[in-house]
């Protein structure tokens, strides 16, 4: 499979990475469209994978007090384990490879996935949206 990713710079990609995500988090996790939604109170820059062109997978990432804030990774269903994440994150981190400080909450169920990637658990659980989530902190 070959996956392409690519820096959201139209309206167009943009609509594709909210769809994805209302897929992943409203339809399939349950979580609150109005808690989902929240693009329009941050300013984020927004990151697309695509598969033979097909939108697969999405990110976002904002400057924060505390530094670098990875968020709202979400894979399509059909799409997972088959490395679309892993490009993404790494996209990511090879973009930001000047940055201080990175960071992200991560759900529970997926913290394993950032530690191979060298994230580390800080802090003790906390729930955002309903899901048990840990902070974790890139360690270069």
């Amino acid at each position: 499979m070959k996956i392409d990713i690519n820096m959201v710079t139209t309206s167009k990609d943009y609509k594709l990475c909210l769809e994805i995500r209302r897929k992943v988090f409203v339809q399939e996790q349950n979580i609150d469209e109005n808690l989902e939604n929240d693009d329009h109170i941050i300013d984020a820059s927004y990151i697309i994978a695509f598969n033979e062109l097909f939108p697969v997978g999405t990110a976002r990432y904002r400057k924060t007090n505390l530094g670098i804030k990875l968020e709202r990774f979400a894979v399509l269903k059909e799409y997972r384990y088959l490395g679309v994440g892993k490009s993404l994150l790494k996209y990511l981190l090879n973009k930001l490879s000047k940055e201080k400080k990175i960071y992200l909450n991560s759900q529970k169920k997926v913290v394993n996935f950032y530690e191979k990637s060298g994230f580390k658990k800080f802090g003790e659980i906390f729930y955002e949206a309903g899901a048990p989530h840990y902070k974790m902190i890139y360690i270069k």
